[in-house]
């Protein structure tokens, strides 16, 4: 018996416009088939989770949503406009930021030039040089604002904590990001209290409705306290999509169980 993928529904917040649309996307890497035709919407103000095993193809699709990798067929759509990123800086470009585990700091630089890397203030003189000064006021204002709390914007990266420098992380590309952002494994090794600062500075980002936000993280709970909707990715395609209101952790994981078992019955019996 074949399980039919639940059809999208719109989620609790968000306007039901799409900010993302994904259109039969593949991807290949030499013989190696790494997306098989994925669809996928990300609608306006919504955050929609992203979960699968290793190898399911999540991190390849955020790569190509983030102009790291270039899909091989399909069409992505962002605001209703076809586009094909070549490059991170054409992402960024349209209003796309990603957010890696690997938080992408530098630890000798502090906070404050941390948190405006790649879009420095600068002023003129008779040459162009560092605004130092209104990045560090901006840089106090903008983490008050959000709930994100260092020692000082003056510390170099590498004193903080794990959660901190991820929060940092985050808060840079939130503050970048004008449409989408991508969150990729945000809460990896991270324990109980570091992992609680990301939560709510993400779920504080939801509730503002200002952008769009697609989260790929192992713990469920996380996904179900912060997600609007859960797309599960099997075999490089999206085979699941449920809201979070109408479902649970236990429904989830039967209709996961369910998928699996219907594609292991396509497979071919060669008779070997």
């Amino acid at each position: 018996m074949s399980v039919q993928p639940a059809q999208p529904t719109p989620p609790g917040s968000g306007s039901g416009e799409p900010a993302l649309e994904v259109r039969g996307v593949t991807k290949r890497f030499g013989a190696l088939v790494v997306l098989r035709g994925i669809d996928l919407v990300l609608r306006q103000g919504e955050v929609l989770g992203l979960v699968g095993d290793n190898g399911a193809g999540k991190s390849t699709l955020v790569k190509i949503l983030s102009g790291f990798h270039q899909q091989d067929g399909g069409d992505v759509m962002v605001g209703g406009e076809r586009v094909r990123f070549h490059s991170v800086q054409a992402a960024r470009a349209h209003g796309i930021e990603t957010v890696y585990q690997d938080l992408a700091l530098i630890p000798q630089l502090p906070v404050y030039l941390n948190l405006f890397l790649g879009h420095e203030v600068t002023k003129l003189g008779p040459l162009r040089f560092l605004d130092k000064g209104t990045m560090r006021k901006l840089a106090r204002q903008y983490l008050d604002d959000i709930n994100v709390h260092v020692p000082s914007v003056d510390a170099e990266a590498a004193q903080l904590s794990g959660g901190q420098r991820q929060a940092v992380a985050v808060a840079r590309s939130v503050r970048a990001a004008t449409k989408i952002l991508l969150l990729d494994e945000p809460l990896a090794a991270m324990g109980a209290r570091e992992s609680r600062l990301i939560i709510d500075l993400v779920k504080d980002l939801a509730s503002s409705g200002r952008v769009s936000i697609i989260v790929i993280d192992h713990n469920y709970a996380h996904l179900f306290e912060l997600c609007d909707r859960i797309n599960v990715m099997q075999g490089g395609r999206i085979t699941i999509d449920q809201p979070v209101h109408e479902t649970s952790l236990e429904k989830l994981t039967e209709l996961m169980i369910s998928s699996y078992r219907s594609q292991l019955e396509e497979i071919p019996n060669d008779g070997a």
